[in-house]
């Protein structure tokens, strides 16, 4: 029987979905999500590359206000440094 985490590309284990130039990382129905926007791209050949990317970790209860939502913010640079990041931070706020 699928998951319902089969119709999304993963990392790690976790659903990594791309709208524009956001990217969120994580099952929305747990505690805590990431959201990652692209910033800044710069040309590598015939491909556009995230060159500055800003990662949020957003806390996913409806009750907290949205500037209590984000619980912590960083700039990266580049897509690899901002997962990186982002999979720290996600696990860790997930297993407290």
């Amino acid at each position: 029987m699928p998951s319902k985490n089969d119709k999304f590309l993963t990392y790690k284990g976790k659903p990594l979905v791309r709208n524009g130039n956001t990217l969120y990382y994580g099952d929305p129905s747990e505690s805590y999500v990431i959201m990652m926007q692209i910033l800044a791209t710069k040309p590598v050949g015939d491909v556009e590359i995230a060159s500055k990317v800003s990662v949020q970790l957003l806390n996913t209860d409806p009750d907290v206000s949205p500037r209590e939502r984000i619980v912590k913010t960083s700039e990266k640079k580049g897509l690899y440094a901002a997962m990186d990041i982002a999979e720290i931070w996600l696990s860790r706020a997930l297993a407290n």
